[in-house]
């Protein structure tokens, strides 16, 4: 691990708030996403901003394999874990590379924040609303979620080889305003305790949200997570925008 500035606090109380950014240097879906220019600086960049600026969260690393992330990290001036090849391939679950992060860092706090680097646009205030929740309810886990929208499970269908349709969920609703309420995770932020975060039980790879996990609501669209080409130019329209940035 490089960490700059180095942790003066090695024996952090256990209500103390880790801010714990993941990216790596894959992707699949645009590769390279983490680290790419998106209003003159790094995706990451504004993760950083996010996580620095919340005032709950009292210390931020991140973890990546990408050296243009750990680059973009050091110079907001925050700590990089360095992430080994075993916990950089697609297949590697979140928990794994948290539990990674923080035992490198040497944290010992008892509240953390996971960030996706791949999320540069987020409600303000949206880190602090889930640490606080996590702290008022005593829950094992806050997630931000928001509506499913017009994707609605209800009026999803199958297609058979003919081409024939099958309802997903056999229902007779036709108006969108009829729909049950549905939410779904928009990967705004997750915090959760240390406990659940080193639980680990095989065959439950949520079990690090724990038995009570609550959760948060985003305005639709709020929250940008970049998966591919669209959701860039997605991000890039509006953080350009925002900030006054020409594209």
């Amino acid at each position: 691990m490089t960490d700059t500035p180095p942790s003066t606090n090695t024996t952090a109380p256990a209500d103390e708030v880790l801010g714990v950014i993941i990216g790596r240097a894959g992707s699949q879906g645009l590769p390279g996403k983490n680290a790419l220019d998106l209003g003159g600086r790094p995706v990451v960049a504004w993760t950083i901003d996010d996580a620095l600026e919340a005032r709950t969260v009292g210390r931020v690393i991140v973890s990546t394999d990408c050296p243009r992330v750990a680059a973009a990290a050091t110079a907001a001036g925050v700590g990089v874990v360095d992430r080994p090849t075993e916990l950089a391939g697609p297949t590697v679950t979140v928990d794994a590379v948290v539990r990674h992060a923080v035992g490198s860092a040497g944290s010992h706090a008892g509240l953390i924040v996971i960030l996706y680097a791949n999320v540069p646009a987020r409600p303000d205030g949206l880190i602090d609303r889930a640490v606080e929740h996590l702290v008022e309810t005593g829950a094992d886990s806050v997630q931000s979620y928001a509506d499913v929208g017009k994707h609605h499970p209800w009026w999803m269908v199958r297609l058979d080889d003919a081409g024939r349709v099958e309802p997903f969920i056999e229902n007779t609703v036709h108006r969108r305003q009829d729909l049950p309420p549905l939410l779904i995770p928009d990967g705004g932020v997750i915090a959760v305790r240390r406990r659940s975060l080193f639980t680990v039980v095989d065959g439950q790879p949520h079990a690090f949200l724990g038995a009570d996990r609550r959760g948060i609501v985003s305005q639709p669209g709020a929250v940008i997570d970049i998966d591919g080409p669209e959701d860039f130019e997605l991000a890039r329209a509006r953080l350009t925008t925002a900030s006054g940035v020409g594209t």
